[in-house]
């Protein structure tokens, strides 16, 4: 079995709403990882000119690859990652090797047999 890992990155409002879209279109797990720093196009300023970073979150998702695509898909609809400027983004990766997802396999052998 092939595996993706799909990160996403956003703000605190929306990670529960990341988490639970991407556990409706398949996926078996996720970690949080807080306190990173985004910025956009732009650099934003505060009113004393200090500089302004976003504070992000990083969900990090390693996903079957049938299912990668329209996890990563669902995500950034959910999170509105292509309307919002700002709101965040979200990429998939190709996974060479994994251990410890014994429990994952078995129920996704399952639900991707059912997608094939």
């Amino acid at each position: 079995m092939q595996f993706k890992l799909i990160l996403a990155l956003t703000d605190d409002s929306n990670v529960d709403l990341v988490l639970e879209t991407a556990r409706n279109a398949g996926a078996t797990g996720a970690t949080v990882v807080t306190g990173a720093r985004g910025e956009g196009l732009k650099r934003e300023k505060t009113f004393l000119g200090l500089d302004l970073a976003r504070h992000r979150n990083i969900v990090l998702l390693v996903v079957e690859e049938h299912l990668s695509r329209s996890i990563l898909e669902a995500v950034a609809e959910a999170a509105q990652f292509e309307d919002e400027p700002g709101s965040g983004i979200a990429l998939q990766i190709a996974i060479e090797d994994a251990v410890g997802l014994s429990t994952q396999i078995r129920e996704l052998s399952k639900k991707v047999e059912d997608e094939l």
